[in-house]
């Protein structure tokens, strides 16, 4: 049986992974703090795209560009035209919804009312705000709702400063920023967020074979970083689904306690970016190619994931129940990579005995891994606690350490334990660990 949404948020507050921003002035909706584990959950997810797709790649470089950008950069892409949801408002309750989104179009969600909606009317989605001291027309800008044309407005940069030559990428992680009509599933589907996303510039006649393969290659990242098959799935746009850029698109889903819904999209952009871009600047943003003397626009593949999405995800798809020894036990299963600590060292008790070679230990690995040194309530409970922040071993300093020099390592998911001398903890670690 699946953990419910209101399962995972409780857990996620009560054990530091997320927090209702603003919470003591009565909170505001669709906005999170992470907390302690939750930051760390994020950055470890973060750092497992960036390792997959810059890191152990030589085609691909990185880039950071800036959450305010020119706003001839959201003409040029269409943002400020066409970037918008179907906004209906209810004529009894006041309520707004996207119309896209309602499971009955004639019916209102919040208070039942039928066939009592307003026209819909689009609704741009991006947050506006000016430049200097007077609000007016000439210094208004936009919070990014994407981070993709800060990579396509620096095509030139990048390619030139690194000498690149086609097929290459250009990655980015970053926030963005949405004025969602209907922002909800607790951390889902919010109004700021994080993106990854990856621009892979190509001939357009090889665009159809690097789209397939960066379809093949997403997939298999969520599950070699563990998340259940079963619970992932690859479905492609219909026709009538696809941007006005985009010759194909697929989706990859994940199963959510309401059901299937979007983590990444895997898009052929074309060239559409860069010839709105090189029209709207007067910049030629065309690839020379020295060999052929061919002067042409690249296609370009999109790989585009929402961090904060799918960072949720994992942490749904890691939550399960079992029992150990007739005690019902809540398990984070993450992936050791993924996991907020790798390791937590729990001394058998307080004495300071005990207490000093745990923070030797502690001190020693601290260098190679994120860890918790827990004192506090009995051995069996705080075992329970670390399995339920899905820390994948824990160590042990007993009584008999200062005899043998040795410490007990047990497993997280199978709850087995090793006698390991303290001296070779960290190599078994680095090699359980990977």
């Amino acid at each position: 049986m699946r953990a419910s949404l209101d399962t995972i948020a409780a857990l996620a507050k009560q054990r530091g992974f997320v927090f209702q921003s603003s919470e003591i002035y009565g909170g505001i909706r669709s906005a999170y703090d992470y907390g302690p584990l939750g930051v760390l959950l994020l950055r470890n997810v973060k750092d497992e795209w960036w390792r997959a797709m810059v890191q152990e790649r030589d085609d691909i470089v990185g880039l950071d560009s800036a959450i305010l950008q020119a706003r001839k950069v959201w003409q040029a892409s269409g943002h400020e035209s066409v970037f918008t949801d179907p906004l209906v408002e209810c004529r009894n309750c006041n309520q707004r919804f996207r119309l896209d989104k309602l499971d009955d179009p004639s019916v209102c969600p919040n208070c039942g009312a039928r066939d009592n909606f307003t026209e819909a009317r689009a609704f741009n989605l991006m947050f506006r705000t000016h430049t200097g001291p007077v609000e007016d027309e000439s210094n208004l800008i936009y919070l990014r709702p994407e981070t993709a044309q800060g990579i396509f407005i620096n095509f030139d940069n990048v390619r030139r400063s690194n000498r690149l030559k086609l097929p290459f990428g250009v990655a980015q992680i970053g926030k963005s920023f949405r004025n969602e009509i209907t922002p909800g599933q607790f951390v889902f589907r919010t109004r700021e967020f994080e993106q990854m996303e990856m621009e892979y510039f190509c001939r357009p006649e090889d665009a159809p074979a690097q789209f397939d393969y960066w379809v093949d290659s997403r997939h298999r990242w969520y599950l070699d970083l563990g998340m259940t098959p079963e619970n992932l799935r690859i479905r492609p746009h219909e026709a009538d689904e696809l941007s006005h850029y985009s010759a194909a698109t697929v989706d990859v889903e994940y199963n959510f306690p309401w059901g299937w819904d979007e983590l990444e999209g895997i898009a052929n952009r074309t060239d559409f970016d860069l010839r709105q871009h090189t029209e709207h600047s007067g910049i030629d943003l065309r690839y020379f190619d020295e060999e052929t003397k061919d002067r042409f626009f690249p296609y370009v593949i999109e790989p585009a994931a929402g961090a904060t999405r799918t960072t949720f995800a994992f942490l749904i798809d890691a939550y399960h129940e079992d029992e150990v020894k007739g005690e019902t036990r809540t398990v984070l299963g993450l992936h050791p990579r993924l996991a907020p600590y790798k390791v937590a060292i729990l001394p058998l008790s307080k004495k300071a005995e005990l207490i000093e070679p745990a923070q030797k230990l502690a001190t020693e690995l601290r260098r190679h891994f994120m860890l918790e040194v827990d004192l506090t309530q009995s051995i069996g409970k705080r075992y329970r606690r670390q399995d339920e922040i899905g820390t994948p071993f824990c160590v042990t300093v007993d009584f008999e350490t200062l005899e043998d020099q040795a410490v007990t390592i047990r497993h997280r998911d199978s709850t087995e334990q090793d006698r390991v001398a303290m001296t070779r903890v960290l190599d078994f670690l680095s090699g359980a660990l990977l």
